[in-house]
């Protein structure tokens, strides 16, 4: 079967084509591909006992970074605004964690102009619990505890009397003043009599 000149040129013409196309094509891919993550710190559905900072490394410079480390109850654990070096983001975390499930939210643009975005679960498990401290509601009601025995010092060292002691005293006070008149009655009324005799004797002796 014999071919047409025109066919072909025709088929050349297709063929130079087609292959320019793929070259055209092929070059171009590499330019359309977006930056991407390529590793984080905690990884995806990773145990840890403990976090105290997130990191995650994209495959070039990305900008303008956020970074959100939310818990039970859409509670945020992030602390302060993630920084910035190249291709890699660090995000400090409020600590420590407490057991639970927890998930890392991010956004930043790539080099291209591309936003990327994504979520990281990951779990803590095996954390330590702090020990409560005593807080000074506490101490201050101790307080008084060991200073009641200080007060009662003062009590012990000077014992009160006894009501019967008092009662004797006040008994033997009573004698004495009711013996001391007495007395002072007997004493005036023996002048008074010594008197009186010195009289009548007088009288009796006058003419």
């Amino acid at each position: 079967m014999k071919r047409s000149p025109l066919a072909a040129l025709t088929a050349i013409l297709a063929s130079a084509l087609l292959a320019s196309g793929l070259a055209v094509f092929g070059s171009a891919a590499p330019a359309l591909a977006h930056d991407v993550l390529k590793s984080s710190s905690p990884a995806k559905n990773a145990e840890v006992k403990s976090l105290d900072e997130v990191k995650l490394e994209f495959s070039a410079k990305v900008r303008m970074p956020f970074v959100i480390v939310r818990g039970d109850g859409d509670a945020q654990h992030q602390s302060g605004k993630p920084e910035l070096d190249g291709a890699v983001v660090t995000q400090a975390v409020k600590g420590p964690l407490p057991d639970g499930k927890y998930t890392i939210a991010f956004r930043v643009v790539s080099s291209d102009g591309h936003p990327i975005e994504g979520e990281i679960p990951f779990r803590v498990k095996g954390a330590e619990t702090p020990s409560p401290s005593p807080s000074p509601s506490d101490e201050q009601a101790a307080a008084p505890a060991t200073s009641a025995p200080a007060a009662s010092a003062p009590a012990a060292s000077a014992p009160a009397p006894a009501p019967a002691e008092v009662a004797a005293t006040d008994q033997a006070v009573a004698e004495q003043g009711a013996t001391f008149p007495v007395w002072l009655i007997i004493v005036i009324g023996a002048l008074v009599g010594i008197g009186i005799g010195f009289l009548l004797s007088a009288r009796k002796k006058k003419p």
